[in-house]
């Protein structure tokens, strides 16, 4: 169950806007509206490094690809072992990469 401290009317909407989205020219053009750049790039890098850690990339080797800090990479491994399943639940639902396990 999504965290009751997140949970609200504005996260609902968000969910919703982000529903509506129907395809990836959409997304970004939501995404340019809705992040800075920099916050943009922080989740997308969130998404990357979940995805490596999936596929058992060693930190080093994603803090060399991504440039995530240790403590970002840290963190992402957290959420994916202990969190919600939204990673798990996502990252299942997306084309894997070609030289994946």
């Amino acid at each position: 169950m999504l965290d009751e401290r997140i949970r609200n009317e504005q996260v609902d909407d968000l969910a919703e806007a982000m529903l509506a989205i129907q395809n990836r020219e959409e997304a970004y053009l939501f995404f340019e509206d809705i992040f800075t750049i920099k916050e943009l790039q922080a989740v997308a890098q969130r998404l990357a490094v979940a995805r490596m850690l999936r596929q058992k990339v060693t930190y080093q080797e994603i803090a060399e690809k991504t440039g995530a800090s240790t403590a970002t990479i840290s963190r992402v491994n957290r959420s994916l072992t202990y969190g919600a399943g939204g990673y798990q639940l996502v990252l299942g639902r997306m084309p894997q990469d070609e030289d994946a396990d």
